[in-house]
């Protein structure tokens, strides 16, 4: 099964707080000129992101906890023990992709060469977090579905997370159609749009959302950590 999805910017509801919190400020407790700054980015970023996204259901899936491996459709995934462990009683999987477009990385990439750093880091912190809302919602549907049909869902799970090497977007990309959601991937296994993420969420009937936990890897740039930030904050 293949589903795809199509989200405005103004439906994600992102707020001034979330930006505040991503970038390491307390909601609402941003200084000049940051307020304005972020205020400025939301109303630039919704005429620039184009919001796509799509998960293929595997009705497959092998977790071998001993070699930390998830199997699906002949191609062997080694996401490591942390990603193994959380997907360990998956039944199904689900591969999702999502990107918030070209266009807020392009005008980033713009305004910080042009001297404006401050509103490029904001217009780049956006497509982050708004990427992310975007697979939450998906995420929420495929939820929704699963418990219509008495399964459950895992937390989502990316290569180049959790020590999960991101090389492995390669196997995960030759699962989904070609250009899948208007993705697609470098040798390098880099994604382009650049403001995209990729991964997957189990399915079964024992699996439960257990969050995010920060003692998992020492990656200070992990998307997961500055989420939980923000929840914590």
């Amino acid at each position: 099964m293949i589903k795809e999805f199509n989200y405005t910017f103004e439906e994600l509801l992102l707020k001034p707080e979330e930006i505040e919190k991503f970038i390491g400020f307390e909601g609402g407790a941003s200084p000049k000129p940051f307020p304005e700054l972020i205020k400025s980015g939301i109303s630039m970023a919704s005429d620039m992101c184009v919001l796509k996204g799509g998960l293929k259901i595997l009705n497959s899936v092998i977790v071998d906890k001993t070699n930390s491996t998830v199997k699906t459709e002949d191609i062997i995934f080694n996401p490591g023990k942390i990603v193994t462990a959380r997907l360990l009683q998956s039944t199904q999987a689900a591969l999702f992709v999502c990107s918030a477009g070209e266009e807020i990385t392009s005008y980033s990439k713009k305004y910080s060469n042009e001297g404006d750093t401050l509103l490029g880091y904001i217009l780049d912190s956006i497509g982050s977090l708004i990427v992310e809302k975007a697979t939450d919602k998906m995420q929420e549907w495929l939820k929704n579905e699963m418990v219509a049909q008495g399964s459950n869902i895992s937390d989502r799970f990316s290569p180049g997370y959790c020590n999960w090497d991101v090389s492995e977007q390669q196997k995960l990309f030759s699962l989904l159609p070609p250009d899948f959601c208007g993705i697609t991937l470098s040798p390098s296994s880099l994604m382009n749009p650049i403001k995209s993420v990729s991964g997957i969420i189990g399915i079964g009937d024992k699996l439960k959302q257990k969050g995010y936990h920060c003692d998992w890897c020492k990656d200070s740039n992990c998307i997961y950590r500055k989420i939980n930030r923000q929840k914590n904050i």
